[in-house]
């Protein structure tokens, strides 16, 4: 055996699986894992080969004899009657539910098909999760004619139950088995429990696949991932933990929250983790649950009727990317997937606290899957279960303090994210300075990347997202980035042709259209030719421009040129948002910089209209476009004389990054576009 799976076999006996043998299994098998891994802990715990076949053998039998299949109800149900003795095991989800005009306890098993079966009081005292969604065993049900034949009459008992769950945990020697390992051997056994092989992967996928198990072990957690089909989003909450639910499609406040015409609490009382797959569809969901999801999110708690209720379980949304990030990241913002119900709900979108970058994942391959030794899934899920109830929110306090930008919410997102982290890697709280780094940076990564789209959707209102992390010992500050911000080569910092500039406008949506304007010249008689695609808004600025510049070009010393030339025009439209641009200034600048065969400096974008007579038009805001140019490459903005008391609105990282270039007339403009002032 490798050295890993000797260790870990040895320090956590009896609790670790080879996971190769779950997939095998697995394919023939649709059981939940940790029912596979509870059979194959039992009878495969050995590296001994020809034990492991043996084992196997069994395990496949007491599948296709004791699991039943839905469509095989009535079948089972008589063959428990037909039985010598009129006994049989089964495994199968046990429900249990109070029936108050039976004044009874009926046990409800999902696969045997049969809501009316006599359970003894004694297992509701053992196993309360009965009562609270149900969950695995292995089931002896009993025939027997019902004499009592209190409320309604069945003939099935169940004669023993066995949950296929530990009956017992114990943190502390959990904690005392995760110190025998290295951090990185730790992070490698986490991969394999989860069935990926940690070879293929650097450290920071590593980390982020870890992430996606952070709402099982930290109460009221949200978490977001949207990225490319197939690379295991959901996984998690359909076979890592027996306490999670995966909802595919629409719900209801009832059901979600509270039943007030039964007086039942909803999911979030009753599980751990609730995860949303394919969030889009989540589009015909009431507006209701959306809006008290909201209050839920923030603060735990929500109101039903006159009563505030409040729940434990975490929130995690999955959801699909259709477009890559770069695209995203360039024509709109990372939350494009999400549906409209949500997305246009920014003070929910607020409250996540941490987007995993689901692009960064890759898709899953079968050589990414491990035929090496992992946590059997159940100990894992009782672990971090276990570690719900312990608060690791301070552990950041030990050696670093958030940067200014960050408000109460982004203080509370990094904290509860860090903790969580901690009660996965160091569950004892031990680590160094170096180890609580990483986790204190992907953390605040996390929450940047929630803040930095909420910018973009809102502008002003979340400007701040310089995120910082202060060390408390040098007061030495770290500014922590998100890497997929980086795709900045939309503006070139080269510098364009002589008659090609940027330029970009803000609509009264708050949306920015961002084009490169590119003007050619041919021999002719100073006609404009602008080609195919201009219109609407642009065309009548473009065309107002030229008409400005037809009356001015003896004054500006260009009637000769321009008399002989004829201007061809296109505008690219860099974000494919269709957004339309006023794009007047930029024209002015574009002809100017054609007929001097001088090109304008690197890096401009420019702003502005002018009216016919030349009369410069302001743009509606600043801090969008300047935003989403300096997101595209932008250094420098040519900006209308009379925004500038805007520019006091504009967040400090633009003002650091943008040097603004002001003009008051069209000239000017054209000029110090060129650096010719």
């Amino acid at each position: 055996m490798p050295g890993l799976d000797k260790k870990a076999a040895a320090v956590f006996a009896g609790k670790v699986v080879r996971k190769d043998l779950v997939r095998k299994v697995k394919v023939g098998a649709n059981v939940p894992v940790f029912v596979l891994e509870y059979l194959l802990g039992k009878y495969c715990a050995t590296d001994d080969l020809a034990a492991i076949d043996a084992g196997l053998k069994v395990v496949n039998t007491t599948l296709s004899s004791n699991f039943v299949r839905p469509d095989e109800a009535n079948k089972a149900q008589s063959m428990v009657k037909a039985k010598d003795g009129g006994k049989h095991t089964f495994i199968d989800k046990v429900q249990v539910r109070y029936i108050s005009e039976d004044d009874k306890h009926w046990a409800e098993l999902k696969n045997f098909g049969h809501k009316n079966v006599h359970v003894p009081e004694h297992y509701l005292r053992e196993f309360d999760r009965l009562l609270m969604g149900g969950i695995w065993a292995q089931v002896e049900i009993r025939h027997q004619y019902d004499e009592e034949a209190k409320g309604k009459r069945s003939p099935f008992w169940i004669e023993s139950l066995k949950p296929i769950q530990l009956a017992t945990f114990d943190l502390d020697e959990y904690r005392e088995a995760r110190r025998q390992f290295t951090t990185d051997e730790w992070i490698d056994l986490l991969l394999r429990t989860i069935g990926m092989e940690p070879s293929h992967f650097n450290r920071r996928v590593k980390l982020l696949f870890l992430v996606r198990l952070i709402p099982l072990c930290e109460q009221n957690y949200n978490l977001v991932e949207l990225g490319p089909r197939g690379t295991g989003k959901s996984y998690g909450y359909q076979e890592l933990s027996p306490y999670t639910i995966l909802l595919t499609g629409p719900t209801t406040v009832a059901n979600l929250f509270y039943n007030m015409a039964s007086g039942k609490m909803g999911l979030v009382g009753i599980w751990d983790a609730i995860g949303f797959d394919e969030v889009a569809d989540l589009q015909k969901m009431p507006k209701e649950v959306v809006t008290t999801l909201k209050t839920y999110c923030e603060s735990g708690t929500f109101a039903r009727g006159k009563d505030s209720l409040s729940g434990m379980a975490s929130i995690a949304m999955f959801g699909n990317t259709n477009q890559p990030v770069e695209v995203m990241v360039r024509s709109s913002h990372l939350f494009m997937p999400m549906p409209e119900v949500i997305r246009e709900d920014m003070a929910f979108l607020d409250r996540i606290h941490f987007y995993i970058p689901g692009w960064e994942v890759p898709k899953m391959r079968v050589e990414f899957f491990t035929d090496h030794y992992g946590f059997v899934v159940d100990y894992l899920a009782e672990a971090l279960r276990e570690l719900r109830k312990h608060n690791f929110t301070e552990t950041l306090d030990r050696h670093f303090t958030l940067g200014s930008h960050l408000n109460a919410r982004d203080v509370k997102a990094v904290r509860k994210t860090v903790s969580g982290l901690v009660k996965l890697l160091y569950p004892d709280g031990t680590m160094t300075r170096a180890e609580l780094l990483e986790v204190a940076e992907l953390a605040v990564e996390g929450r940047r990347r929630v803040k930095e789209q909420l910018k973009k959707m809102g502008s002003f209102e979340y400007h701040q997202t310089s995120f910082s992390l202060i060390d408390n010992e040098t007061r030495e500050e770290t500014f922590v980035g998100v890497p997929e911000q980086g795709g900045r080569d939309t503006i070139s910092t080269d510098p364009l042709a002589p008659g090609s500039v940027y330029t970009a406008s803000v609509d009264d949506q708050g949306k920015v259209g961002l084009y490169r304007v590119e003007v050619g010249c041919s021999p002719g008689t100073g006609k404009l030719k602008i080609a195919g695609g201009v219109e609407g808004p642009m065309k009548e600025s473009i065309l107002r421009a030229f008409a400005y510049l037809m009356g001015q070009k003896v004054k500006i010393g260009m009637g000769q040129q321009v008399d002989a030339t004829d201007f061809h025009i296109e505008a690219i439209d860099l974000l494919s948002n269709h957004v339309p641009c006023e794009a007047g200034i930029a024209l002015v600048v574009a002809v100017y910089s054609a007929v001097k065969r001088q090109s304008v400096q690197a890096g401009l974008v420019i702003l502005g209209d002018l009216s016919i007579q030349g009369n410069i038009k302001a743009v509606r805001s600043l801090a969008e476009p300047l935003q989403v140019a300096m997101d595209n490459g932008a250094r420098r903005a040519l900006i209308p004389l009379e925004n500038k008391r805007n520019f006091l609105d504009v967040s400090g990282d633009i003002v650091e990054r943008v040097d603004p270039i002001f003009f008051s007339d069209p000239m000017t403009a054209a000029m110090k576009a060129l650096g010719m002032t």
